[in-house]
């Protein structure tokens, strides 16, 4: 008897458990959140961001600063958050990681090879700037982190490399030529091209599911006051992020196509698998265009349809759906432990 009791009381404590795990997950969500489900922390400390998955959604690849790392490390994990394995050199400062066709390789930028140190903060002083280290190179490296190799190699910041789903092409944001522009590569390092020449910044490069189009995020200075500011911002390796609009274009640089207008930061957009709406970062609707108070927005790739997608008084950013655009990985600082902490979360999308 005592021995059926127990396994009674086994029973409802595994029941209790799965309940307590499914509220937990609605709990992650705030009302008005109707296209998240079932959403899961899978990082637990510090600042995470970036996470983009492997070609065949097996791994998630990103950047995070906690326990002794100083400044961003490069890693990887699995879709449920096991198996976190630094695969960065742990020198210097590193930044958007990205899987290479086969998931043998990835690509990712790093200071390592000008400092083993951590380079400096932004000067916040000059106010919410962003850092353009000019040390930033980009390298590949073996999936588990071995053999770290510099890929095309020039003067300036070279960061924000992403591929192609057709496996064809890289795409990322580099200084070579002075200014910040996007660049397109052969996987192999050949057949370098520039897409964009507009004096400002162009960066944060995402192809499109069926590799036809490039979304992008942009900051192009107009009046003298603002140009003379942003030359004397990157001569500090600085940008200022609090203006940026998304933009479209094909993917050999043709027919740019402007799809937010707006005196918000619009940034980290990302494709729908569906080619026709583009998920991505804003402070939209915050009261000041300059509070930190970012959500996930949806929008037609022709500027049409805006939809706010997440509603919390925080930061939600770096979206990416799988192929199948039944899951959604995102940053966060909801439900953190400590008050600057970022984590990696995952959910179900529900059209």
């Amino acid at each position: 008897m005592i021995r059926i009791t127990l396994i009674l009381l086994c029973i409802m404590f595994v029941f209790s458990c799965a309940e307590d795990k499914n509220q937990s997950k609605e709990k992650m969500a705030f009302p008005g959140e109707k296209h998240l489900a079932n959403i899961q922390k899978l990082t637990v400390e510090g600042e995470n961001a970036e996470a983009y998955f492997s070609f065949d959604e097996k791994q998630l690849v990103f950047q995070s600063t906690h326990g002794d790392y100083k400044c961003d490390q490069i890693f990887r994990m699995n879709p449920d958050g096991s198996g976190k394995k630094l695969i960065s050199t742990g020198l210097g400062r590193t930044t958007c990681a990205y899987f290479l066709p086969g998931d043998q390789k990835i690509i990712y930028a790093s200071t390592h090879g000008a400092d083993s140190a951590c380079p400096p903060r932004p000067d916040y002083s000059k106010g919410y700037v962003w850092k353009v280290y000019a040390s930033f190179d980009l390298y590949t490296a073996n999936a588990d982190g071995s053999d770290p190799r510099p890929f095309l190699p020039a003067p300036g910041y070279d960061a924000e490399a992403t591929v192609s789903p057709l496996g064809d092409k890289i795409v990322f944001t580099s200084q070579r030529n002075g200014d910040l522009d996007i660049y397109t590569v052969n996987i192999d390092g050949s057949g370098l091209a520039q897409l964009t020449n507009e004096p400002g910044y162009d960066g944060g490069p995402f192809f499109s599911p069926d590799g036809k189009k490039i979304v992008y995020r942009s900051y192009h200075p107009q009046l003298d006051q603002e140009i003379e500011r942003y030359h004397s911002l990157l001569a500090g390796e600085l940008i200022e992020p609090s203006a940026f609009q998304l933009w479209v274009m094909n993917a050999d640089g043709g027919n740019k196509r402007r799809i937010t207008d707006n005196e918000y930061a619009n940034f980290a957009p990302f494709f729908h698998p569906d080619n026709k709406r583009i998920i991505f970062c804003s402070n939209i609707n915050s009261a000041n265009p300059r509070r930190p108070d970012f959500n996930l927005w949806m929008i037609n790739k022709d500027g049409s349809g805006l939809e706010q997608i997440t509603f919390f008084e925080g930061f939600d950013g770096f979206p990416m759906f799988t192929r199948d655009g039944k899951k959604l990985v995102f940053a966060s600082n909801r439900f953190n432990t400590k008050p600057r902490d970022t984590n990696i979360f995952i959910a179900d999308w529900i059209e």
